[in-house]
């Protein structure tokens, strides 16, 4: 038990290495171009804060192995997610689990793309594409305690399908592809807001509403993503409003979900308490309120106020992790 509680920690050190990497980018500089000797921050982050294995990229760029060398692992890495997920449907087959099994294979699609050194922009949505639906699947296999008309999951799955869609799509036709995913991003968002149980949620009090506040914000952003993605598809390549587009996702979206769910995650992972407090708003206020600053400064091309904003997400997550750490500490004391 205990070198398995040992693992675990170390599987978290490196993604909690990976995040400080990916929040040392300074900000405000966003690449969408091709392979290069560095990424763009919103890529790196992709990775570097969600999946720590991806960063050995960088590291192992500089120790002289090829760029190439991190993209195969992660390649690696999502190839086994696949298998991961295919394996829990066939203990248990649910539909949540043909959603990972899809948001899996998004990855390695996106990897691929990494590999093959395609721009960093091609790749992206691919990306985004796995993190949504796997979010968008641990949703829904936990909202089913509630009961839907019948024409919530047709609604869901046409969703889905249609983000697929849109990722192919924008091989051939970019901007059309990105048009199209992006009416799909704001449908699942719509989606969440009518049928996940955070709804309902939200009317609790201490850690149930915070964790439903910290989804219905998420699913704000992700709506504004959608239509983001909608309204400035022929500028998902590089610049302010694709800080935007990718931001609104990676930031307001994923970290929305990471904040929900840290406080249950930690303990089941680590074994150690996390209770909640109160202050744990305040991480989320300085989150959504910075990256407010940030998209608005990216839409009226104010490189100040964008990187104001930036660094408010920065000190937002690094809040985050001393609110979770004194949390900790003071249970166990």
């Amino acid at each position: 038990m205990l070198n398995r509680f040992k693992f675990r920690f170390l599987l978290l050190g490196l993604g909690a290495a990976s995040l400080l990497s990916g929040l040392c980018q300074p900000p405000g500089r966003v690449y969408g171009g091709g392979r290069g000797g560095l990424h763009g921050p919103p890529e790196h982050r992709i990775h570097g804060e969600l999946r720590w294995d991806l960063q050995w990229d960088r590291w192992l760029g500089d120790s002289g192995f090829p760029p190439e060398f991190g993209a195969a692992l992660a390649l690696v890495g999502s190839c086994l997610s696949i298998l991961v997920f295919v394996s829990l449907y066939r203990l248990a087959p649910a539909a949540h689990f043909i959603v990972m099994i899809l948001s899996a294979v998004l990855w390695a699609v996106g990897n691929t793309l990494w590999l093959a050194a395609q721009p960093f922009n091609v790749a992206a949505p691919w990306w985004i594409g796995f993190l949504v639906l796997m979010i968008a699947g641990e949703r829904l296999q936990l909202s089913r305690v509630m009961q839907r008309p019948a024409r919530a999951s047709w609604l869901f799955h046409t969703s889905v399908a249609v983000l697929l869609i849109g990722l192919v799509i924008s091989l051939p036709a970019f901007d059309a592809g990105i048009r199209v995913a992006g009416a799909a991003l704001l449908a699942l968002a719509l989606w969440l807001f009518r049928y996940d149980i955070a709804g309902r949620t939200v009317r609790e009090r201490g850690l149930t509403r915070y964790m439903a506040v910290c989804l219905l914000c998420g699913y704000f952003w992700l709506a504004a993503a959608g239509m983001l993605w909608i309204t400035f598809a022929d500028d998902f390549v590089a610049g302010p409003k694709y800080d935007a587009m990718l931001h609104a996702v990676f930031v307001g979206f994923v970290f929305s979900m990471i904040f929900a769910h840290a406080p249950v995650i930690f303990p089941s992972v680590t074994g150690l308490a996390l209770p909640f407090r109160r202050s744990f708003y305040l991480h989320l206020v300085l989150l959504h309120g910075s990256l407010l600053l940030r998209v608005g400064g990216d839409l009226a091309l104010s490189t100040a106020v964008q990187q104001w904003g930036g660094v408010g997400n920065i000190a937002a997550v690094l809040l985050f992790l001393f609110n979770n750490l004194r949390s900790v500490m003071t249970a166990r004391s």
